[in-house]
């Protein structure tokens, strides 16, 4: 099930709520619980058995973890099991079928016979939830979380439908005292309908109109080279509104059902280095590979080169977890190199010495050439729009017929608007504080709810891009 549809936004959430708030508060979570599995088992009703055994196998070895008296060799195994289980899922739905034809790649080289590729349907939003199930057992090992009460409640954790597709990826130990007891408050539910109402324009007003430009240069054969930076760009802005807006409208919904989600976004683009982007794109994510890979790792406490070596790792693995493809990988390593870069040079970019909006501006270049190749399916589509990027492609012709398409008055408005919103506009969290304390924004914000939902039966299907992830 998707948000930005008829259906969840009429029939799904307002029965959802009302069912909430009309049950006593022992068997709130129980419904929270069924109505996720529900939300989640929307497009293949299968699927939620393995998120409910990921969920069985984390509290099951939670159990063992947290069991008094429990001798350390029979904690470590019981976390052991936990990791290798929800890795092993991992890996099996979202890079079985890479590895299967990467070795047929192989054995191709070798003159060897090649052998029939074994598909498997990647289940939707697998990344997240197994990344959260999986950190509830090792927070347990470290004793940064208490033990779930129930499988109830961490069923419930798991499955929350608001940030169960594409996070944010929230701790056990955040949501822990919440699962317990939550606010009901009037103010809170107010708070989460705005902020859902900013995720939902952000993402059918601004992330879906920047996917048609995007969409538009990648598939072009012929592109002027200024089109090509105008295409990435929009594609910039279509992922940032695209999964913010996800975001935002997941921490809006999980206010309205009284749970306090962390921010996911702080003004990313703004960033002055590649190391500062990552303090401020998908926080969830970038802190749980910091806890969980790099600090085990050695983080930074064995030596310049262990540091350097443990940023591409992460990072290249980081790069893995976002999809199954070399572009993806590569993608992810080049963002550890340039990182180790910049620690070489106390975390600052080489163009330091600039003022502070060159450095933006050069940061922003750097993210777009790296976004070609999360945006491409493959390394070859990815060189060839570099190549038109810095020299255009196809005849002169052509090249005009798609840049007198791209750059119609709409699209050129459009984008301006998004990138005015990008560099100075204010935060999500902080126009809603705002709007609670002022009717006229909270009515602003109203209106452009309103124009996204008119909007949203006019356009085609745009899921959200983590949902592949």
């Amino acid at each position: 099930m998707v948000f930005t549809t008829p259906f969840f936004l009429f029939y799904f959430l307002p029965l959802a709520l009302g069912v909430y708030y009309a049950l006593p508060r022992s068997l709130r979570n129980g419904f929270l619980t069924l109505a996720s599995y529900l939300f989640y088992g929307w497009w293949s009703p299968w699927f939620v058995s393995l998120m409910l055994a990921s969920t069985l196998i984390d509290y099951t070895c939670g159990r063992v973890v947290s069991a008094p008296g429990a001798p350390p060799a029979r904690r470590r195994a019981a976390v052991a099991v936990s990791v290798v289980a929800n890795l092993s899922l991992l890996g099996f739905f979202k890079y079985f079928v890479f590895a299967q034809e990467n070795l047929n790649r192989a054995l191709e080289l070798l003159g060897a016979e090649t052998f029939a590729v074994f598909e498997v349907v990647l289940p939707i939003g697998i990344s997240f939830y197994t990344f959260q199930s999986m950190s509830y057992s090792i927070d347990l090992y470290r004793g940064h979380a208490p033990p779930a009460r129930s499988l109830s409640d961490l069923a419930c954790y798991v499955a929350l439908f608001p940030q169960l597709i594409a996070g944010p990826i929230v701790r056990y130990s955040h949501l822990a005292d919440q699962l317990r007891r939550r606010p009901e408050r009037a103010e809170l539910l107010a708070e989460g309908a705005l902020t859902f109402m900013v995720g939902f324009a952000k993402k059918v007003l601004i992330a879906n109109t920047m996917a048609e430009i995007a969409d538009l240069c990648f598939a072009a054969e012929a592109l002027p080279a200024h089109v090509a930076w105008f295409g990435v760009t929009a594609y910039a802005f279509q992922i940032y509104f695209d999964f913010s807006g996800y975001s935002d409208m997941a921490i809006g919904l999980g206010a309205m059902f009284g749970f306090r989600i962390p921010i996911n976004f702080r003004s990313p683009f703004r960033a002055e280095s590649i190391t500062e982007y990552w303090q401020r794109w998908h926080l969830s994510l970038t802190s749980w590979l910091r806890d969980y890979l790099y600090i085990p790792l050695g983080g930074n406490r064995r030596g310049p080169l262990r540091t350097y070596l443990n940023l591409l790792v992460v990072m290249v693995l980081g790069g893995l977890w976002h999809g199954a493809a070399w572009n993806y990988l590569i993608w992810g390593a080049l963002h550890g190199l340039v990182m180790a870069l910049e620690r070489m040079r106390s975390r600052s970019a080489p163009y330091a010495f600039l003022p502070r909006p060159a450095r933006v501006l050069l940061t922003f270049v750097l993210l777009d050439l790296l976004w070609v190749l999360f945006r491409c399916e493959s390394a070859q589509e990815s060189l060839r729009f570099l190549g038109a990027m810095f020299g255009g492609s196809g005849t002169e012709a052509a090249a005009a017929v798609t840049a007198g398409r791209a750059y119609q008055t709409f699209n050129v408005l459009a984008l301006a608007l998004a990138a005015g919103l990008v560099w100075f506009g204010t935060e999500t969290v902080e126009l809603v504080r705002r709007a609670a304390a002022r009717p006229t924004l909270a009515l602003g914000v109203f209106g452009a709810f309103l124009l996204a939902v008119v909007a949203m039966y006019s356009q085609a299907e745009n899921p959200f891009i983590y949902f592949r992830f």
